[in-house]
C-alpha cells in the first residue's frame, strides 16, 4: 500500500551541512506514522525519483541550502523544466516536471523544506549554525505532519 504522504530528504551524509536532509528524516522517523508516511532518502534527486510521487496527496523534499537566508524555508513548488536533466541531479521542480510529462497528469502537491547550510566538507559534521537551525526545522516538519492537510501548508508555505 502506499502511503500518501512522502517525505524525500536528500544530501550527502559525509558532507557536513548537506547531510540535513537525510538527518531530519532520521530524526523523525520515531515520531511518524508509517501507515501515512513514508521516507526516503537519497544523495541527490534524479528523475526516477518522479515514480516514487504517484498516488501521493503530499510530497515535502528536504534539503540544505546556501542560499536560504533564514533558518529554513518552507514553500510550494511549481513543475518546472529546468537545464538540470543533462546532470545526475535534478531539481525538486524537475522532478515534479518529469512526472507531469510521464503520467500527463498533474504532480501531488508538492512543497520543499530547505535548511541553511553553510559547511560542506569532505568528513565535517554539522556546523553549529546549521545545527541550530536543523533543531528548528525538525520541530516545524514534525507539525506539518500532524496536519498533513494541503491547505494547512499552504497557510505556512512562504511565496
Amino acid at each position: 500500500m502506499i502511503q500518501p504522504i512522502l517525505l524525500l530528504g536528500y544530501g550527502n551524509p559525509s558532507r557536513g551541512d548537506d547531510a540535513v536532509g537525510p538527518l531530519l528524516l532520521e530524526a523523525i522517523a520515531e515520531q511518524i506514522d508509517p501507515t501515512q508516511i513514508e521516507l526516503i532518502t537519497d544523495f541527490q534527486l534524479q528523475i526516477e525519483h518522479a515514480l516514487d510521487m504517484q498516488d501521493r496527496q503530499l510530497v515535502l523534499f528536504i534539503d540544505a541550502s546556501v542560499a536560504c537566508e533564514t533558518g529554513f524555508s518552507f514553500t510550494e513548488l511549481q513543475p518546472t523544466k529546468d537545464n538540470s536533466y543533462s546532470t545526475h541531479a535534478i531539481s525538486p521542480a524537475s522532478v515534479l516536471d518529469v512526472y507531469q510529462t510521464v503520467t500527463k497528469q498533474p504532480p501531488p502537491a508538492s512543497f520543499l523544506l530547505t535548511i541553511h547550510a553553510q559547511q560542506f566538507e569532505l568528513g565535517s559534521g554539522l556546523s553549529d549554525v546549521t545545527a541550530q537551525h536543523f533543531k528548528s526545522a525538525c520541530e516545524f516538519a514534525l507539525q506539518l505532519l500532524k496536519h498533513p492537510q494541503l491547505n494547512a501548508w499552504r497557510v505556512l508555505a512562504t511565496k
